[in-house]
């Protein structure tokens, strides 16, 4: 083997041990261990020194970070380092022991410098004295500061166990009224765990301290009592040489234990007692116990007739005197100025408003709610689903159905309306109107027949059919029987569904038009610049969507509306032609949209001569085309189409006219008259993979 191999072979088997190091838990397993080998393994003293003062720095620490932390969840590791701790001050305390026992008889030294010297500071030369420091820091340990942090994280755990449910319920109201988002709402119950468990680890851990203090009484007791043993039998010391060597050794042993635990019992006393407290310590003690001067001012006062009382040093209670009185000076003055700018800042709030100009009465709403002061509570209701909510999810439906964002809903209070009637405008013209109970449920039949439950009749506001108010009450027998029960926010949101469904085409703008054009994607943008305003216009664009959405015709395949257009362009410019063109390329989707529940789409076609009656009635050019039917055939027509389309409605069909591509939109401008819901295709429009079944002819 090289030289060069021999250099090389320590070198990587060092950088492997510090790399194994470094990684976190394996570096805390390792400390863990070694705790665990110093209670069965003797250690020296100079060892013992560092380990000592490892102690104190660690406990220092501890502290350090409960004074400085915001709330008690950023500690929320303390229990563990709580135990830690513990367990390195008790695996010391047997090290020191063992030291103690088989060297005391050598001299103070024997277990290092740091306990030689704590023990010859605290005990002055007299080991009395040492002992009863040594109790006192004992006793205020473990019955004042442990005591008193264990009674509060235990108080602190059953509180926070028992408020949970109620946490719970808050961050679910606060989430179904959209204050807070499901993130929100996520980090706040994750919060409350960890307190809870927090809190309950804490109380289990006062106990860790408690434990620590009895067992640092009893080595303390072993120590003194073994050692003196020890001494005069086996060493063969004085009694008073033995109790000295001893003593020095066994009370530094104890107080270089009991200062850590008494830090750390603080640490751990802070951090109960902060509960609600944001904020480090200092801020929440200088910010409570300073933010009442007048406090301060009769506690200078209270000092300052200390002062010149017979028999008490006047220099510290003046001295103090004088610190709490300018302290509540200055304090009163800063409030002063504080309550000043307030005042500005309240007044400067309080001007004027500037006068709302005159354009602001021309703003038209494009939807507008209307309601009754009966009905005021339907807003931010308890009972079943919010108006509010309703309306943003069916916001969100119509643009996944149709294609097609709905203006914002605007709903105010109307004090000229009955207590429980709702107006539905669109651009500020009435649309729909309904009366409601507010209390009540609407009860329908689905097949028609008379309703059994005791009830007000009335009129469903969407659709006119009969129906029923009942109580609350009746709700269940309602849906025993088969009975459609809607709430009052429903019947609203159905009724403005409806309306928003009729009145889409009006509804959509020039401005949103551009903006669906500005909202596509990426891929899509070159055909667009292509399009406009080369072949069509936004304007243009703008009424064939309207055309389309005025026959419930979803807009959201913009794409392939936008290659309709551009194919049409190539030969017309009529609206109305560029229209049809572009319902023939969306043929799957229309005849998907109006294919029934047995897979097919139902049909009614036109006769032959009615074809051709129409076709023959158009006269003119171009633009300038127009339907020219004699008034007695019109109304031969109307009749024709209410007697079959009526016939099927009995039967409980719902069919589709079908009708040639020429004549489909002077058919569709006079039925949307007097049958609006029917629904009007030519033969381009049914998809050639559609199932159809023709059940009449006109």
């Amino acid at each position: 083997m090289t030289d060069a191999a021999v250099t090389t072979a320590p070198n990587v088997l060092v950088e492997r041990v510090l790399g194994t190091l470094r990684r976190g838990e394996i570096a805390l397993a390792l400390a863990i261990v070694a705790i665990l080998v110093v209670l069965i393994l003797p250690m020296p003293p100079w060892l013992l020194d560092m380990s000592l003062a490892l102690s104190v720095t660690f406990s220092v620490l501890i502290l350090m970070v409960a004074l400085f932390i915001e709330r008690p969840l950023d500690f929320s590791a303390f229990p563990t380092v709580l135990l830690i701790a513990t367990m390195l001050r008790l695996a010391l305390n047997l090290a020191s022991t063992r030291l103690i026992l088989s060297h005391g008889h050598e001299g103070t030294k024997a277990a290092g410098h740091v306990i030689e010297a704590f023990g010859n500071f605290v005990m002055g030369g007299n080991f009395v004295i040492g002992v009863i420091v040594f109790i006192i820091l004992v006793v205020v340990n473990f019955v004042v500061i442990t005591k008193g942090s264990g009674r509060i994280a235990e108080v602190a755990a059953r509180f926070s166990l028992d408020s949970m449910p109620g946490k719970q319920m808050a961050i679910d109201a606060d989430l179904s009224a959209g204050l807070i988002d499901e993130a929100t709402a996520r980090k706040r119950r994750r919060d409350i765990e960890d307190e809870s468990n927090f809190f309950g680890a804490m109380d289990g851990a006062s106990k860790f301290v408690r434990g620590d203090a009895i067992a640092g009484l009893i080595i303390t007791a072993i120590n003194i009592v073994g050692g003196i043993v020890i001494g005069v039998v086996q060493r063969d010391l004085t009694l008073a040489q033995a109790s000295h060597t001893y003593t020095v050794l066994t009370v530094g042993d104890g107080l270089v234990s009991q200062i850590p635990a008494l830090i750390v019992s603080t640490a751990a006393g802070l951090l109960v007692t902060k509960g609600g407290n944001s904020g480090s310590a200092d801020k929440a003690l200088i910010g409570q116990l300073g933010a009442y001067p007048a406090a301060l001012g009769l506690s200078s006062a209270l000092m300052g007739v200390m002062a010149v009382l017979p028999g008490l040093p006047m220099l510290p209670f003046l001295g103090l005197a004088g610190v709490t009185g300018y302290a509540a000076y200055r304090i009163a003055q800063r409030r002063e100025q504080q309550v000043a700018a307030e005042a500005e800042q309240a007044a400067a709030a309080a001007a004027p408003v500037a006068e709302e100009p005159i354009s602001a009465a021309l703003t038209i709403d494009q939807v507008r709610l209307e309601l009754g002061y009966g009905l005021l509570g339907l807003i931010n209701s308890d009972r079943g689903h919010r108006l509010t909510d309703q309306i943003k999810a069916l916001r969100r439906q119509l643009a996944t159905e149709m294609g097609f964002v709905m203006p914002s809903v605007r709903i105010q209070d109307n004090l000229q309306l009955p207590a429980n009637t709702y107006v539905l405008r669109i651009k500020e013209i009435e649309a729909g109107r309904g009366d409601l109970r507010p209390n009540m449920l609407l009860v329908m039949d689905p097949r028609g027949e008379n309703i059994s439950i005791p009830g007000e009749p009335t009129v469903e506001p969407t659709f006119g059919l009969p129906a029923l108010w009942a109580s609350e009450a009746h709700r269940e027998e309602a849906t025993f029987r088969g009975y459609t029960v809607v709430e009052p926010q429903t019947v609203i949101t159905t009724h403005l569904t409806e309306v928003m469904k009729e009145n889409m085409a009006e509804l959509l703008s020039y401005a949103e038009t551009q903006k669906l054009l500005d909202e596509l994607d990426k891929s899509q943008q070159k055909l667009v610049a292509d399009l406009i305003p080369a072949q069509i216009t936004v304007g243009g664009l703008q009424r064939v969507l309207q055309n389309l959405l005025a026959e419930r015709i979803s807009i959201r395949d913009l794409p392939t509306i936008l290659e309709g257009v551009s194919e049409a362009c190539g030969y017309t410019r009529n609206v109305t032609m560029i229209t049809e063109h572009v319902r023939a390329r969306l043929a799957r989707q229309i005849s998907d949209a109006n294919t029934n529940e047995q897979g097919f789409i139902p049909l009614v076609t036109l006769s032959p001569a009615w074809e051709e009656a129409f076709a023959e009635s158009i006269v003119g050019q171009g633009d300038d085309k127009q339907l020219a039917l004699a008034p007695s055939r019109l109304q031969e027509f109307i009749g024709a189409v209410r007697e079959v389309m009526d016939r099927h409605a009995m039967m409980g069909e719902m069919p589709v006219l079908l009708t040639s591509p020429a004549v489909r939109p002077y058919v569709r401008s006079i039925i949307e008259r007097f049958r609006p819901a029917t629904v009007i295709l030519s033969q381009n429009e049914i998809h050639a993979k559609a199932r159809i079944k023709t059940l009449g002819q006109i």
